[in-house]
């Protein structure tokens, strides 16, 4: 059930961003492997795609895994975005706050969390 909920997070965070970093607006496909990219780019992007959790899954009462808690990022994005849980809060990079990404999709942690609860 979990790998499920997982791959219904990862494909609804990609449709909803067209299959590019959110940040950087690159092309991509999705890093497990899931063919959905072809809907959205005619040739083979070199960019894998991770689904970002914007507030750590710990944080939510069901897991987060809900869409307005994800965005979808490139390898070299999601490494920035990291930065924020790495340190706990106490440092990230310009642009990569939860805040600015939650702006990026139109969400909030309060929305993420309300839409959790219900799910």
């Amino acid at each position: 059930m979990k790998k499920l909920i997982r791959k219904n997070f990862r494909e609804s965070v990609f449709q909803r961003d067209g299959y590019r970093c959110k940040t950087c607006h690159c092309p991509g496909k999705d890093r497990q492997g899931n063919e959905e990219w072809e809907k959205y780019h005619s040739i083979e992007p070199e960019a894998i795609l991770d689904a970002h959790h914007i507030t750590d899954r710990s944080e939510f009462p069901n897991q987060g895994y809900v869409t307005s808690n994800g965005i979808s990022l490139c390898e070299k994005c999601h490494i920035k975005a990291e930065k924020y849980h790495i340190s706990s809060g106490q440092s990230w990079e310009d642009g990569f706050h939860p805040n600015d990404l939650y702006k990026m999709i139109n969400s909030s942690k309060e929305k993420a969390i309300q839409d959790d609860s219900n799910y």
